[in-house]
């Protein structure tokens, strides 16, 4: 069974859900588990930048993947960074969420910081239980999410295009037959994340231990480094949308005030991110600047006696 968002008469919208041939490209894990991908854009060798998208609640790779037995945001995290290296990506690469599945890209923030580039997120879903919210008495008000849409949305997803893609998405989430891993990801976003948004907090760290620490701080030596996200973080957010309020996003800009939050006037959940090829424009530009198109991977000429060999110029892929 579907289910269509921004109704609510759910009884009406029970579809008969297909079983696809198997598509899928995968990759194997380390510990045995496969995990399902979607690969877009230039080859390898000729990208500029890479990116990786975990996909959000009811979506999928489009899920042929396995679950991980003792799934957590540690381990989504190391499947981004086996993910990255199984397709070839070298350097570092940029994370994309939208809706929960920032809650991907925020692990990976914190959990393999060294291989982001930096984030880009379209109305992100925090924790609703984070600390810090419950103190500040927002939580309350943050964990009432709605199933209702805005004007703008209520268009987008009356469009054929955006029906047959959902229903298609799902049907690819529900391959395997069972609801376990929907409720394990339901659960996960109301969980301990096992860290806070505040520990992505750029801040200088000075190791004060001992009488050799306490010496050097008294004469401006001490030994300190940045700790956090070093990397950029963008937020885009509708200010119509009604699914993730704006108030999630306002959080965030208070807990990491160097993130940088795009307001969207009379945007909503759905309408700036999916068939809009201006929005992604607008994003990618944004985070990668000026398009200049893909790289030549160029031959070196080699000396006489050396062995020939052809030299890649980039080892990212844009997906």
């Amino acid at each position: 069974m579907g289910v269509y968002p921004g109704h609510d008469n759910l009884s009406a919208l029970v579809k008969k859900v297909q079983v696809h041939p198997p598509s899928a490209n995968r990759i194997l894990l380390p510990d045995g588990r496969y995990m399902a991908y979607q690969e877009q854009g230039v080859p390898v060798d000729r990208a500029r930048f890479s990116l990786l998208a975990p996909h959000s609640f009811l979506s999928s790779r489009l899920a042929e993947s396995d679950p991980h037995p003792n799934r957590n945001l540690n381990s989504s995290a190391m499947d981004m960074l086996h993910l990255a290296n199984a397709v070839g990506v070298r350097g570092k690469f940029w994370v994309l969420g939208h809706s929960t599945g920032c809650m991907h890209a925020w692990a990976a923030l914190r959990y393999i910081p060294n291989r982001i580039a930096g984030a880009a997120m379209l109305g992100p879903m925090v924790n609703p239980y984070e600390p810090r919210m419950t103190k500040e008495g927002e939580g309350k008000n943050l964990g009432k999410l709605s199933l209702s849409l805005g004007i703008k949305d209520e268009i987008v997803i009356e469009e054929t295009i955006f029906e047959e893609f959902w229903y298609r998405d799902v049907e690819e989430s529900v391959r395997q037959g069972s609801t376990t891993p929907f409720i394990e990801e339901a659960v996960l976003q109301v969980s301990n994340w096992g860290f806070n948004l505040v520990d992505l907090q750029v801040q200088k760290k000075c190791q004060r231990r001992g009488v050799l620490s306490w010496l050097k701080s008294m004469y401006g030596q001490e030994e300190c480094e940045l700790v956090g996200f070093l990397g950029p973080i963008h937020i885009w957010q509708g200010m119509d949308d009604q699914v993730v309020p704006p108030s999630m996003t306002e959080y965030v800009a208070r807990v990491l005030p160097g993130a940088f939050v795009h307001k969207l006037p009379n945007e909503g959940h759905f309408s700036y991110f999916f068939f809009c090829d201006e929005c992604h424009r607008k994003i990618f530009s944004t985070l990668l600047g000026t398009p200049q198109g893909p790289l030549k991977v160029q031959e070196e000429t080699p000396l006489k006696g050396d062995m020939e060999e052809i030299i890649p110029v980039a080892t990212s892929t844009m997906e």
